[in-house]
């Protein structure tokens, strides 16, 4: 309980300090569709991934402590590592099967924490959803949790130059309405869902 409270306040202070002038005054951040965001539950945010910036941006636009499963090399990263550390990320190592992540997210889920997944894996040059992996429904599957399709709009091209000059893009985050968890874990079930999700984020992006 201890711990959870020190997090939570970690969290708001990074938040507010670091997180809310870089959404709010660098890319002009907006959100659409808050009413869909789940109030009674846990839930797991699916969403479409372009920057290295979309695991604190999405947490703070959505106004609520969601935990990211992120890359374990972006933890080493300077200011970064410690940004998306005190918004709750937890690192998974790529290529394999951690049974240890699986168990911290299922964990966080079943403490009424929501976690956060890009249904890709990996960063997309396009910011679309191109290769959806199963991890999120298999994840609501096994603990019956709403899938929540969120798409984050110019994510993968935050910033240009014109002239030497940065010019900053705008941030749009788009939240679908929640899809209900797979029945089964059978492969063709979760298969549908997934692709029920490229769909949905696809679609918010537009």
């Amino acid at each position: 309980m201890k711990n959870d409270i020190v997090q939570k306040l970690i969290y708001e202070l990074v938040s507010k300090l670091f997180v809310l002038p870089i959404y709010k005054f660098i890319f002009k951040g907006h959100l659409i569709g808050r009413d869909n965001i789940p109030q009674e539950d846990s839930f797991i945010m699916v969403s479409n991934h372009g920057s290295l910036l979309d695991p604190p941006l999405l947490g703070h636009a959505l106004g609520c402590n969601i935990s990211f499963m992120a890359k374990a090399e972006l933890f080493k990263i300077p200011f970064l590592g410690f940004v998306i550390k005190a918004c709750g990320a937890y690192p998974v190592k790529r290529g394999i099967v951690d049974k240890n992540t699986i168990k911290t997210a299922c964990n966080k889920l079943a403490n009424n924490n929501s976690i956060g997944i890009f249904i890709d894996g990996t960063r997309q040059k396009n910011g679309r959803v191109n290769k959806p992996k199963h991890g999120a429904a298999l994840l609501a599957f096994k603990n019956q949790k709403l899938l929540l399709p969120v798409a984050i709009v110019n994510s993968h091209r935050l910033m240009r130059f014109k002239f030497c000059v940065p010019l900053f893009s705008k941030i749009v985050i788009k939240v679908g309405k929640p899809i209900k968890p797979p029945t089964s874990s059978s492969r063709d079930e979760l298969n549908s869902v997934t692709m029920l999700l490229q769909e949905n984020i696809n679609n918010l992006i537009g």
